[in-house]
Protein backbone atom coordinates (compact mmCIF):
# COMPACT_ATOMS: atom_id res chain seq x y z
CA UNK A 1 0.00 0.00 0.00
CA UNK A 2 1.11 3.64 -0.63
CA UNK A 3 0.49 6.25 2.28
CA UNK A 4 -0.27 9.76 1.21
CA UNK A 5 -1.39 12.80 3.26
CA UNK A 6 -4.71 14.40 2.43
CA UNK A 7 -4.70 17.73 2.83
CA UNK A 8 -8.56 17.98 3.30
CA UNK A 9 -8.69 15.23 6.24
CA UNK A 10 -5.43 16.64 7.95
CA UNK A 11 -3.99 13.04 7.78
CA UNK A 12 -2.67 9.65 5.99
CA UNK A 13 -4.95 7.70 3.74
CA UNK A 14 -3.31 3.73 2.59
CA UNK A 15 -4.48 3.32 -1.02
CA UNK A 16 -2.89 0.68 -3.65
CA UNK A 17 -0.40 1.02 -5.72
CA UNK A 18 -1.94 2.88 -9.11
CA UNK A 19 -4.73 4.12 -7.87
CA UNK A 20 -5.44 7.36 -9.37
CA UNK A 21 -6.17 10.85 -7.59
CA UNK A 22 -9.61 10.52 -8.89
CA UNK A 23 -10.60 7.19 -7.66
CA UNK A 24 -8.90 7.94 -4.44
CA UNK A 25 -11.26 11.48 -4.24
CA UNK A 26 -14.21 8.83 -4.55
CA UNK A 27 -13.56 6.85 -1.54
CA UNK A 28 -12.70 10.06 1.04
CA UNK A 29 -14.29 12.94 2.29
CA UNK A 30 -12.44 15.42 0.03
CA UNK A 31 -13.42 18.34 1.47
CA UNK A 32 -14.39 20.20 -1.35
CA UNK A 33 -17.80 21.46 -1.06
CA UNK A 34 -18.53 20.79 -5.06
CA UNK A 35 -16.97 18.10 -7.38
CA UNK A 36 -13.55 17.70 -7.22
CA UNK A 37 -11.92 18.80 -10.74
CA UNK A 38 -7.84 18.26 -9.90
CA UNK A 39 -5.58 18.18 -7.25
CA UNK A 40 -2.42 19.76 -6.39
CA UNK A 41 -0.13 16.35 -5.60
CA UNK A 42 2.88 18.04 -4.00
CA UNK A 43 2.14 21.35 -5.10
CA UNK A 44 1.98 20.11 -8.87
CA UNK A 45 -1.52 20.93 -10.46
CA UNK A 46 -2.43 17.03 -11.38
CA UNK A 47 -5.12 15.48 -13.51
CA UNK A 48 -8.27 13.22 -11.31
CA UNK A 49 -6.09 10.41 -14.09
CA UNK A 50 -2.60 10.86 -12.17
CA UNK A 51 -1.75 7.25 -10.65
CA UNK A 52 -0.34 7.09 -7.37
CA UNK A 53 3.02 4.80 -7.05
CA UNK A 54 4.98 6.84 -4.37
CA UNK A 55 3.97 8.88 -1.37
CA UNK A 56 2.51 12.63 -1.92
CA UNK A 57 0.74 15.35 -0.03
CA UNK A 58 -2.51 15.53 -1.97
CA UNK A 59 -4.86 19.06 -1.92
CA UNK A 60 -8.11 17.92 -3.66
CA UNK A 61 -9.68 21.04 -5.69
CA UNK A 62 -13.28 21.79 -6.83
CA UNK A 63 -14.10 25.07 -9.34
CA UNK A 64 -14.59 27.71 -6.54
CA UNK A 65 -10.29 27.38 -6.92
CA UNK A 66 -8.44 29.18 -9.79
CA UNK A 67 -6.97 26.17 -10.93
CA UNK A 68 -9.94 24.02 -10.47
CA UNK A 69 -11.67 26.86 -12.34
CA UNK A 70 -9.16 26.52 -15.55
CA UNK A 71 -9.51 22.68 -15.91
CA UNK A 72 -13.23 23.36 -16.34
CA UNK A 73 -12.63 26.03 -18.35
CA UNK A 74 -10.16 24.00 -20.61
CA UNK A 75 -11.98 20.78 -20.81
CA UNK A 76 -15.56 22.78 -21.80
CA UNK A 77 -13.79 24.51 -24.55
CA UNK A 78 -12.15 21.26 -25.85
CA UNK A 79 -15.83 20.24 -26.07
CA UNK A 80 -16.63 23.23 -28.35
CA UNK A 81 -14.08 22.50 -30.34
CA UNK A 82 -15.18 18.99 -31.15
CA UNK A 83 -19.00 20.52 -31.43
CA UNK A 84 -17.74 22.51 -34.10
CA UNK A 85 -16.01 19.80 -35.98
CA UNK A 86 -18.89 18.15 -36.18
CA UNK A 87 -21.38 20.56 -36.51
CA UNK A 88 -18.96 23.23 -38.94
CA UNK A 89 -16.04 20.78 -40.64
CA UNK A 90 -15.35 23.43 -43.29
CA UNK A 91 -14.80 26.14 -40.68
CA UNK A 92 -12.28 26.67 -38.07
CA UNK A 93 -13.00 28.07 -34.05
CA UNK A 94 -11.22 30.24 -32.73
CA UNK A 95 -11.22 31.01 -28.82
CA UNK A 96 -10.01 35.01 -28.77
CA UNK A 97 -10.46 36.20 -25.10
CA UNK A 98 -12.52 36.42 -21.95
CA UNK A 99 -15.29 38.63 -21.28
CA UNK A 100 -16.96 38.73 -17.69
CA UNK A 101 -18.23 35.33 -17.01
CA UNK A 102 -17.09 33.93 -20.06
CA UNK A 103 -15.23 33.08 -23.24
CA UNK A 104 -15.55 35.05 -26.61
CA UNK A 105 -15.23 32.79 -29.71
CA UNK A 106 -16.03 32.93 -33.62
CA UNK A 107 -16.09 30.95 -36.56
CA UNK A 108 -13.58 31.57 -39.27
CA UNK A 109 -13.22 30.52 -42.83
CA UNK A 110 -9.65 30.05 -44.17
CA UNK A 111 -8.54 32.38 -46.39
CA UNK A 112 -5.29 31.09 -47.46
CA UNK A 113 -1.60 31.96 -46.23
CA UNK A 114 -2.64 32.33 -42.71
CA UNK A 115 -5.89 34.34 -42.86
CA UNK A 116 -8.80 33.79 -41.98
CA UNK A 117 -12.41 35.78 -42.35
CA UNK A 118 -14.80 35.94 -39.71
CA UNK A 119 -18.48 33.98 -40.40
CA UNK A 120 -20.65 35.58 -38.52
CA UNK A 121 -22.73 32.56 -36.30
CA UNK A 122 -25.90 33.14 -35.97
CA UNK A 123 -29.04 31.99 -33.30
CA UNK A 124 -29.29 28.44 -35.27
CA UNK A 125 -25.98 27.91 -35.65
CA UNK A 126 -24.76 29.08 -31.75
CA UNK A 127 -28.14 26.36 -30.98
CA UNK A 128 -26.71 23.82 -32.77
CA UNK A 129 -23.15 23.90 -31.24
CA UNK A 130 -24.93 24.05 -27.77
CA UNK A 131 -27.20 20.83 -28.18
CA UNK A 132 -23.78 19.27 -29.88
CA UNK A 133 -22.05 19.99 -26.45
CA UNK A 134 -24.56 18.51 -24.62
CA UNK A 135 -25.09 15.22 -26.57
CA UNK A 136 -20.84 15.44 -26.08
CA UNK A 137 -21.38 15.88 -22.22
CA UNK A 138 -24.15 13.16 -21.88
CA UNK A 139 -21.92 11.04 -23.69
CA UNK A 140 -19.54 10.91 -20.81
CA UNK A 141 -16.46 10.35 -23.32
CA UNK A 142 -12.79 10.33 -21.75
CA UNK A 143 -10.33 12.97 -22.33
CA UNK A 144 -7.37 11.05 -22.78
CA UNK A 145 -3.95 12.03 -22.87
CA UNK A 146 -0.64 10.79 -25.32
CA UNK A 147 2.77 11.64 -25.11
CA UNK A 148 4.40 12.39 -28.20
CA UNK A 149 7.28 13.71 -30.01
CA UNK A 150 6.78 17.54 -31.15
CA UNK A 151 7.18 16.54 -34.78
CA UNK A 152 4.52 13.62 -34.49
CA UNK A 153 1.97 16.27 -32.39
CA UNK A 154 3.20 18.80 -35.52
CA UNK A 155 2.45 16.29 -38.02
CA UNK A 156 -1.38 15.62 -36.65
CA UNK A 157 -2.44 19.26 -36.37
CA UNK A 158 -0.43 20.19 -40.18
CA UNK A 159 -3.13 17.15 -41.25
CA UNK A 160 -6.14 19.18 -39.60
CA UNK A 161 -5.19 22.30 -41.32
CA UNK A 162 -3.56 24.03 -38.35
CA UNK A 163 -0.60 25.76 -39.26
CA UNK A 164 -0.02 27.85 -36.45
CA UNK A 165 -0.79 25.23 -33.75
CA UNK A 166 1.48 22.77 -35.63
CA UNK A 167 4.46 25.60 -36.02
CA UNK A 168 4.10 26.29 -32.27
CA UNK A 169 4.38 22.38 -31.33
CA UNK A 170 7.40 21.73 -33.59
CA UNK A 171 9.46 25.03 -31.77
CA UNK A 172 8.50 24.03 -28.58
CA UNK A 173 12.06 23.60 -26.72
CA UNK A 174 10.65 19.96 -25.08
CA UNK A 175 11.12 17.08 -26.53
CA UNK A 176 7.30 16.01 -25.76
CA UNK A 177 4.46 17.26 -25.49
CA UNK A 178 1.35 15.79 -24.28
CA UNK A 179 -1.85 15.54 -26.45
CA UNK A 180 -5.14 15.74 -25.66
CA UNK A 181 -7.72 13.38 -27.79
CA UNK A 182 -11.45 13.50 -27.48
CA UNK A 183 -13.31 11.40 -29.66
CA UNK A 184 -11.15 11.32 -32.28
CA UNK A 185 -10.18 15.28 -31.98
CA UNK A 186 -6.74 16.44 -31.11
CA UNK A 187 -5.41 19.52 -29.28
CA UNK A 188 -2.89 20.42 -27.04
CA UNK A 189 -2.98 22.46 -23.29
CA UNK A 190 -0.88 24.52 -21.42
CA UNK A 191 -2.96 22.71 -18.09
CA UNK A 192 -4.87 19.64 -16.89
CA UNK A 193 -8.22 18.59 -17.99
CA UNK A 194 -11.44 16.70 -16.82
CA UNK A 195 -11.15 12.22 -16.56
CA UNK A 196 -14.60 13.00 -18.37
CA UNK A 197 -17.05 14.79 -20.28
CA UNK A 198 -19.49 13.94 -17.50
CA UNK A 199 -18.02 15.34 -15.41
CA UNK A 200 -18.92 18.51 -17.56
CA UNK A 201 -22.09 20.37 -15.62
CA UNK A 202 -23.39 23.69 -15.87
CA UNK A 203 -22.54 25.82 -18.80
CA UNK A 204 -24.04 27.95 -21.69
CA UNK A 205 -23.19 29.10 -24.96
CA UNK A 206 -24.89 32.50 -25.88
CA UNK A 207 -24.80 34.36 -28.97
CA UNK A 208 -22.34 37.75 -28.90
CA UNK A 209 -21.43 40.12 -31.81
CA UNK A 210 -20.65 37.99 -34.92
CA UNK A 211 -19.72 34.97 -32.44
CA UNK A 212 -20.60 33.35 -28.84
CA UNK A 213 -19.58 33.87 -25.56
CA UNK A 214 -18.61 30.36 -23.80
CA UNK A 215 -19.78 30.76 -20.39
CA UNK A 216 -18.46 28.37 -17.29
CA UNK A 217 -19.99 28.15 -13.79
CA UNK A 218 -20.05 30.94 -11.19
CA UNK A 219 -16.53 30.96 -9.11
CA UNK A 220 -18.86 31.64 -5.98
CA UNK A 221 -21.27 29.31 -6.80
CA UNK A 222 -20.22 26.59 -9.29
CA UNK A 223 -23.71 25.17 -9.03
CA UNK A 224 -24.78 28.25 -11.35
CA UNK A 225 -23.95 30.32 -13.91
CA UNK A 226 -23.35 33.92 -13.31
CA UNK A 227 -26.14 36.05 -15.55
CA UNK A 228 -24.24 37.84 -18.10
CA UNK A 229 -23.81 41.31 -18.59
CA UNK A 230 -22.64 42.56 -22.08
CA UNK A 231 -19.69 45.20 -22.20
CA UNK A 232 -19.94 46.27 -25.80
CA UNK A 233 -16.95 48.82 -25.45
CA UNK A 234 -14.45 46.54 -24.17
CA UNK A 235 -15.39 44.25 -26.76
CA UNK A 236 -15.17 46.48 -29.55
CA UNK A 237 -11.43 47.24 -28.18
CA UNK A 238 -10.92 42.93 -28.25
CA UNK A 239 -11.92 43.09 -31.67
CA UNK A 240 -9.94 46.35 -33.15
CA UNK A 241 -7.00 44.20 -31.34
CA UNK A 242 -7.30 41.52 -33.22
CA UNK A 243 -8.46 43.10 -36.47
CA UNK A 244 -4.48 44.99 -35.96
CA UNK A 245 -2.61 41.37 -35.04
CA UNK A 246 -4.64 40.38 -38.43
CA UNK A 247 -2.85 42.80 -40.31
CA UNK A 248 0.35 42.81 -39.01
CA UNK A 249 -0.08 38.38 -39.81
CA UNK A 250 0.61 38.09 -36.38
CA UNK A 251 -2.23 34.70 -35.53
CA UNK A 252 -1.07 33.64 -32.37
CA UNK A 253 2.28 33.20 -30.34
CA UNK A 254 3.29 30.58 -32.99
CA UNK A 255 3.71 33.90 -35.79
CA UNK A 256 5.31 35.92 -33.35
CA UNK A 257 7.63 33.31 -32.64
CA UNK A 258 8.46 33.33 -36.20
CA UNK A 259 8.93 36.62 -36.48
CA UNK A 260 11.53 37.05 -33.81
CA UNK A 261 13.73 34.49 -35.50
CA UNK A 262 13.50 35.69 -38.61
CA UNK A 263 14.94 38.48 -37.02
CA UNK A 264 12.52 40.94 -37.29
CA UNK A 265 11.72 41.84 -33.39
CA UNK A 266 13.12 45.20 -34.11
CA UNK A 267 10.95 45.97 -36.34
CA UNK A 268 7.83 44.39 -33.92
CA UNK A 269 8.75 46.53 -31.74
CA UNK A 270 8.36 49.62 -33.85
CA UNK A 271 4.97 49.04 -35.21
CA UNK A 272 3.92 48.10 -32.04
CA UNK A 273 4.69 51.29 -30.68
CA UNK A 274 3.79 53.38 -33.01
CA UNK A 275 0.03 51.37 -33.07
CA UNK A 276 0.44 52.89 -28.95
CA UNK A 277 1.17 56.27 -30.14
CA UNK A 278 -1.55 56.32 -32.84
CA UNK A 279 -4.03 55.58 -30.24
CA UNK A 280 -2.65 58.09 -27.72
CA UNK A 281 -3.40 60.58 -30.28
CA UNK A 282 -6.72 59.91 -30.93
CA UNK A 283 -7.65 59.94 -27.30
CA UNK A 284 -5.83 63.51 -26.86
CA UNK A 285 -8.02 64.49 -30.27
CA UNK A 286 -11.51 63.68 -28.33
CA UNK A 287 -10.03 65.61 -25.20
CA UNK A 288 -9.17 68.42 -27.60
CA UNK A 289 -12.72 68.29 -29.71
CA UNK A 290 -14.49 68.52 -26.30
CA UNK A 291 -12.46 70.93 -25.14
CA UNK A 292 -14.89 73.94 -24.40
CA UNK A 293 -16.77 71.23 -22.21
CA UNK A 294 -14.36 69.39 -20.67
CA UNK A 295 -12.42 70.16 -18.02
CA UNK A 296 -10.82 66.99 -15.99
CA UNK A 297 -9.71 63.83 -17.75
CA UNK A 298 -10.01 60.43 -15.26
CA UNK A 299 -7.82 57.45 -16.03
CA UNK A 300 -8.46 54.30 -14.27
CA UNK A 301 -7.23 50.43 -14.84
CA UNK A 302 -6.26 47.72 -12.68
CA UNK A 303 -3.04 46.54 -11.37
CA UNK A 304 -0.23 46.47 -13.74
CA UNK A 305 -2.20 48.09 -16.45
CA UNK A 306 0.10 50.86 -17.40
CA UNK A 307 -2.12 53.52 -16.30
CA UNK A 308 0.37 56.20 -15.49
CA UNK A 309 2.30 56.04 -18.61
CA UNK A 310 -0.90 56.06 -20.22
CA UNK A 311 -1.70 59.32 -18.06
CA UNK A 312 1.64 60.58 -18.94
CA UNK A 313 1.49 60.21 -22.46
CA UNK A 314 -1.89 61.70 -22.93
CA UNK A 315 -0.70 64.37 -21.21
CA UNK A 316 2.06 64.90 -23.82
CA UNK A 317 -0.13 64.57 -26.87
CA UNK A 318 -2.51 67.04 -25.17
CA UNK A 319 0.40 69.62 -25.03
CA UNK A 320 1.32 69.08 -28.57
CA UNK A 321 -2.78 69.83 -29.61
CA UNK A 322 -1.95 73.18 -26.92
CA UNK A 323 -3.56 71.87 -24.30
CA UNK A 324 -1.88 72.51 -20.72
CA UNK A 325 -2.29 69.56 -18.43
CA UNK A 326 -2.40 69.56 -14.86
CA UNK A 327 -2.18 67.19 -12.31
CA UNK A 328 -4.22 66.29 -9.36
CA UNK A 329 -3.03 63.28 -7.07
CA UNK A 330 -6.50 60.96 -5.99
CA UNK A 331 -5.33 59.84 -2.60
CA UNK A 332 -4.34 63.39 -1.79
CA UNK A 333 -7.93 63.21 -0.93
CA UNK A 334 -8.14 60.86 1.47
CA UNK A 335 -10.10 61.17 4.49
CA UNK A 336 -8.02 61.40 7.76
CA UNK A 337 -7.43 57.43 9.26
CA UNK A 338 -10.06 57.92 12.19
CA UNK A 339 -12.84 58.39 9.63
CA UNK A 340 -11.92 55.50 7.23
CA UNK A 341 -14.21 53.16 6.69
CA UNK A 342 -14.37 49.80 8.13
CA UNK A 343 -14.52 46.38 5.94
CA UNK A 344 -16.44 43.61 7.73
CA UNK A 345 -13.14 42.32 9.76
CA UNK A 346 -13.50 45.84 11.11
CA UNK A 347 -10.30 46.85 9.60
CA UNK A 348 -9.60 50.18 7.51
CA UNK A 349 -11.30 49.51 4.24
CA UNK A 350 -8.42 52.14 1.83
CA UNK A 351 -9.98 50.62 -0.99
CA UNK A 352 -13.47 51.67 -0.67
CA UNK A 353 -14.43 54.73 -2.56
CA UNK A 354 -15.55 56.32 0.67
CA UNK A 355 -12.12 56.51 1.65
CA UNK A 356 -11.95 59.80 0.04
CA UNK A 357 -13.56 62.84 0.97
CA UNK A 358 -15.92 62.87 -1.83
CA UNK A 359 -17.89 66.59 -1.04
CA UNK A 360 -14.39 68.12 -0.14
CA UNK A 361 -13.12 66.70 -3.75
CA UNK A 362 -15.87 68.12 -5.52
CA UNK A 363 -16.38 71.83 -4.32
CA UNK A 364 -12.17 71.79 -4.81
CA UNK A 365 -12.94 70.02 -8.71
CA UNK A 366 -15.80 73.34 -9.36
CA UNK A 367 -13.48 76.11 -7.93
CA UNK A 368 -11.03 74.90 -10.44
CA UNK A 369 -13.42 74.99 -13.31
CA UNK A 370 -14.67 78.51 -12.27
CA UNK A 371 -10.69 79.66 -12.46
CA UNK A 372 -10.90 80.04 -8.91
CA UNK A 373 -7.43 79.58 -6.90
CA UNK A 374 -7.48 76.66 -4.28
CA UNK A 375 -5.29 75.05 -1.97
CA UNK A 376 -4.23 71.48 -2.81
CA UNK A 377 -3.86 69.11 0.23
CA UNK A 378 -1.19 66.95 0.33
CA UNK A 379 -2.22 63.61 2.24
CA UNK A 380 0.56 62.24 5.18
CA UNK A 381 0.36 58.53 4.98
CA UNK A 382 2.59 58.28 8.03
CA UNK A 383 0.05 60.31 10.23
CA UNK A 384 -2.66 59.32 8.26
CA UNK A 385 -4.00 62.72 7.88
CA UNK A 386 -4.83 65.50 5.47
CA UNK A 387 -2.17 68.23 5.49
CA UNK A 388 -1.61 72.06 3.34
CA UNK A 389 2.06 72.84 2.65
CA UNK A 390 1.20 75.82 0.34
CA UNK A 391 0.67 74.32 -3.05
CA UNK A 392 -1.83 76.47 -5.22
CA UNK A 393 -3.91 75.89 -8.43
CA UNK A 394 -5.53 77.70 -10.78
CA UNK A 395 -7.12 76.57 -14.06
CA UNK A 396 -6.63 78.61 -17.18
CA UNK A 397 -7.66 78.76 -20.70
CA UNK A 398 -6.15 75.99 -22.40
CA UNK A 399 -5.66 74.04 -18.92
CA UNK A 400 -7.24 70.67 -18.16
CA UNK A 401 -6.68 68.61 -15.33
CA UNK A 402 -5.57 64.75 -14.90
CA UNK A 403 -6.64 62.27 -12.41
CA UNK A 404 -5.59 59.03 -11.93
CA UNK A 405 -6.88 56.49 -9.61
CA UNK A 406 -9.06 52.91 -9.08
CA UNK A 407 -12.02 54.95 -8.34
CA UNK A 408 -11.77 56.80 -11.44
CA UNK A 409 -14.80 55.55 -13.97
CA UNK A 410 -16.76 55.24 -10.01
CA UNK A 411 -19.54 57.64 -10.71
CA UNK A 412 -19.74 58.34 -7.38
CA UNK A 413 -16.16 60.04 -7.46
CA UNK A 414 -17.62 63.16 -9.43
CA UNK A 415 -21.66 63.24 -8.23
CA UNK A 416 -20.64 66.39 -6.70
CA UNK A 417 -19.57 67.97 -10.38
CA UNK A 418 -20.99 68.80 -14.06
CA UNK A 419 -20.53 65.01 -15.49
CA UNK A 420 -20.06 67.23 -18.98
CA UNK A 421 -17.08 68.35 -17.83
CA UNK A 422 -15.37 64.80 -17.42
CA UNK A 423 -13.39 62.41 -20.12
CA UNK A 424 -13.16 58.72 -18.53
CA UNK A 425 -10.15 56.55 -19.82
CA UNK A 426 -10.13 52.94 -19.03
CA UNK A 427 -6.43 51.45 -19.16
CA UNK A 428 -5.96 47.53 -19.21
CA UNK A 429 -3.67 44.90 -20.75
CA UNK A 430 -6.26 43.58 -23.19
CA UNK A 431 -3.69 40.56 -24.01
CA UNK A 432 -2.78 41.01 -27.89
CA UNK A 433 -1.88 37.61 -28.79
CA UNK A 434 -3.28 33.99 -28.19
CA UNK A 435 -1.02 30.82 -27.55
CA UNK A 436 -2.96 29.38 -30.53
CA UNK A 437 -6.80 29.87 -31.85
CA UNK A 438 -7.63 27.63 -29.09
CA UNK A 439 -5.92 28.00 -26.03
CA UNK A 440 -6.34 31.95 -25.16
CA UNK A 441 -3.81 34.16 -22.65
CA UNK A 442 -5.49 35.53 -19.85
CA UNK A 443 -5.47 39.16 -19.43
CA UNK A 444 -4.82 38.75 -15.31
CA UNK A 445 -1.49 36.44 -16.42
CA UNK A 446 -0.48 38.97 -18.80
CA UNK A 447 -0.58 41.86 -15.84
CA UNK A 448 0.66 39.21 -12.94
CA UNK A 449 3.81 38.66 -15.12
CA UNK A 450 4.47 42.64 -15.60
CA UNK A 451 3.89 43.00 -11.76
CA UNK A 452 5.85 40.51 -10.84
CA UNK A 453 8.84 41.88 -12.94
CA UNK A 454 8.11 45.35 -11.63
CA UNK A 455 7.74 44.49 -7.95
CA UNK A 456 10.95 42.48 -8.22
CA UNK A 457 13.10 45.60 -10.37
CA UNK A 458 11.65 48.72 -8.25
CA UNK A 459 10.19 47.37 -5.10
CA UNK A 460 12.56 44.85 -3.49
CA UNK A 461 9.09 42.22 -3.87
CA UNK A 462 10.03 38.50 -4.29
CA UNK A 463 7.86 36.91 -7.31
CA UNK A 464 6.86 34.54 -4.57
CA UNK A 465 5.33 37.55 -2.63
CA UNK A 466 3.44 39.28 -5.68
CA UNK A 467 2.00 35.43 -6.38
CA UNK A 468 0.38 35.10 -3.34
CA UNK A 469 -1.18 38.94 -3.15
CA UNK A 470 -2.72 38.82 -6.32
CA UNK A 471 -5.81 36.92 -5.28
CA UNK A 472 -6.40 39.61 -3.11
CA UNK A 473 -5.37 42.63 -5.52
CA UNK A 474 -7.61 40.49 -7.99
CA UNK A 475 -10.75 40.92 -6.02
CA UNK A 476 -10.13 44.35 -4.73
CA UNK A 477 -10.18 44.64 -9.01
CA UNK A 478 -13.43 43.03 -9.23
CA UNK A 479 -15.29 45.15 -6.76
CA UNK A 480 -13.80 48.45 -7.53
CA UNK A 481 -12.86 48.59 -11.36
CA UNK A 482 -14.28 46.38 -13.35
CA UNK A 483 -18.01 47.16 -12.47
CA UNK A 484 -17.33 50.39 -14.12
CA UNK A 485 -15.32 49.66 -17.21
CA UNK A 486 -18.19 50.15 -19.60
CA UNK A 487 -18.29 53.97 -18.10
CA UNK A 488 -15.22 54.96 -19.96
CA UNK A 489 -15.38 57.64 -23.20
CA UNK A 490 -12.59 55.40 -24.45
CA UNK A 491 -10.25 52.89 -23.99
CA UNK A 492 -6.92 51.91 -24.08
CA UNK A 493 -5.39 48.61 -24.85
CA UNK A 494 -1.83 49.05 -23.34
CA UNK A 495 -1.00 45.14 -24.48
CA UNK A 496 1.69 45.17 -26.99
CA UNK A 497 2.76 42.55 -29.72
CA UNK A 498 6.22 41.94 -28.44
CA UNK A 499 5.37 42.03 -24.65
CA UNK A 500 4.81 38.59 -23.86
CA UNK A 501 8.56 37.63 -25.83
CA UNK A 502 9.90 40.44 -23.47
CA UNK A 503 8.41 39.35 -20.01
CA UNK A 504 9.81 35.86 -20.97
CA UNK A 505 12.84 37.29 -20.47
CA UNK A 506 12.63 38.44 -17.20
CA UNK A 507 9.94 36.86 -14.92
CA UNK A 508 11.51 33.10 -16.41
CA UNK A 509 14.41 33.43 -13.97
CA UNK A 510 12.16 35.03 -11.02
CA UNK A 511 9.35 32.60 -11.30
CA UNK A 512 12.50 29.60 -11.53
CA UNK A 513 13.37 30.79 -7.97
CA UNK A 514 10.49 29.53 -5.89
CA UNK A 515 10.97 26.76 -4.16
CA UNK A 516 8.70 23.85 -4.91
CA UNK A 517 7.06 23.78 -0.75
CA UNK A 518 5.67 27.47 -1.40
CA UNK A 519 2.50 28.09 -1.71
CA UNK A 520 2.96 30.08 -5.00
CA UNK A 521 5.02 27.05 -6.53
CA UNK A 522 2.13 25.70 -8.95
CA UNK A 523 0.96 28.66 -9.95
CA UNK A 524 5.03 29.58 -10.93
CA UNK A 525 5.06 25.91 -12.49
CA UNK A 526 2.07 26.74 -14.53
CA UNK A 527 3.15 30.44 -15.73
CA UNK A 528 6.54 28.67 -16.37
CA UNK A 529 4.83 26.45 -18.74
CA UNK A 530 2.74 29.53 -20.38
CA UNK A 531 5.93 30.71 -20.69
CA UNK A 532 7.41 27.99 -22.69
CA UNK A 533 5.77 28.65 -25.49
CA UNK A 534 7.40 31.88 -26.38
CA UNK A 535 10.49 33.13 -27.92
CA UNK A 536 12.26 35.68 -26.04
CA UNK A 537 13.25 38.47 -26.85
CA UNK A 538 17.06 38.87 -27.02
CA UNK A 539 19.12 42.17 -24.43
CA UNK A 540 19.76 43.42 -27.89
CA UNK A 541 16.24 43.61 -28.84
CA UNK A 542 15.10 44.74 -25.91
CA UNK A 543 17.47 48.01 -25.93
CA UNK A 544 15.16 49.06 -29.13
CA UNK A 545 12.13 48.85 -26.43
CA UNK A 546 11.85 53.27 -26.83
CA UNK A 547 12.14 55.19 -23.18
CA UNK A 548 8.52 56.23 -23.13
CA UNK A 549 7.35 52.95 -23.85
CA UNK A 550 4.59 51.50 -21.36
CA UNK A 551 6.75 48.47 -21.08
CA UNK A 552 9.27 50.41 -19.41
CA UNK A 553 6.84 50.95 -16.22
CA UNK A 554 8.06 47.26 -15.69
CA UNK A 555 11.43 46.80 -16.48
CA UNK A 556 12.95 50.13 -16.14
CA UNK A 557 14.63 52.45 -18.32
CA UNK A 558 11.76 55.05 -18.62
CA UNK A 559 12.10 58.41 -19.58
CA UNK A 560 9.19 59.42 -17.02
CA UNK A 561 9.11 59.96 -13.46
CA UNK A 562 7.02 57.38 -11.13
Amino acid sequence: MITVYCDSLQGFYDCAPGMTVGELARKIDTGCRYPVVAALVDNMLKELTFPIYTPHTIKFLDCTHPDGRRTYSRSLSFVLQKAAVDICPDLHLFLDYTLPNGLYGELRRDAGNRCYETVPAGADTVGALRKRMAEIIASDLPFEKRKMTNDEAAGIFRGNGRPEKASLVADMEKFFVSVYWLDGYADTFYGPLLERTGQIGVFDLIPYGDGFCLQSPSAADPSVISPYKYQDKLSAVFKENSRWCSILGAHGIGSVNEAIKRGEAKDLIAVAEALHERKYAQIADRIYDKRDTVKLVLIAGPSSSGKTTTSKRIAMQCRVLGLRPLVIAMDDYFLDREKTPKDEKGEYDFESIYALDLPFLGAQLNDLFDGKEVELPKYDFVNGCRRFDGRKMRMCAGDILIMEGIHALNPELTKHIDGEKVFRVFASALTSLSVDENNYISTADNRLLRRMVRDNFSRGITPEDTILRWKSVRAGEEKNIFPYQENADAMFNSALLFELPLLRYYAEPLLERIPPLSEAYSESVRLLKFLSYITPLTPDEIDCVPPTSVMREFIGGSSFEY
